[in-house]
């Protein structure tokens, strides 16, 4: 059993379970009833994205100066209490069950599940590579 991070609107792999999109925003011009059929998502999970103010900030795609800047205000996003308890529940399903997370971001190295995966490893979490 174990947590695959994936990029959503690709296609599902063999065994991947539920997917949890962790997306500030549903995809655009999509119906709700067509997220899991197009390869979004089966539940819409924004708690675990950046907030909207972080992302206006716009430091996703700058240099690398920026990504630390992200990184570390989005740790401190995730580590407010509703936050973190969902990774901690997560983290203790993942024991349980196969399912995945992600976002719509190409590259998973400036995205801010990169650093989910972190905190859910830091939690014991079991993670697919």
């Amino acid at each position: 059993m174990a947590i695959r991070i994936v990029r959503l609107g690709e296609p599902r792999l063999e065994g991947e379970g539920l997917r949890l999109g962790t997306v500030r925003r549903p995809p655009r011009g999509v119906p709700k009833r067509e997220y899991a059929e197009r390869d979004f998502f089966d539940l819409w999970l924004p708690i675990l994205s950046p907030s909207e103010d972080l992302l206006k900030e716009g430091k996703l795609a700058g240099d690398e100066r920026d990504w630390a800047v992200f990184r570390r205000k989005f740790i401190a996003e995730m580590n407010r209490p509703e936050p973190r308890q969902v990774l901690d529940l997560l983290a203790a399903f993942s024991r349980l069950t196969d399912f995945s997370l992600g976002c719509y971001c190409r590259e998973e190295q400036k995205c801010h599940r990169s650093i989910l995966r972190e905190l859910l490893l830091q939690r014991g979490a079991d993670l697919k590579t």
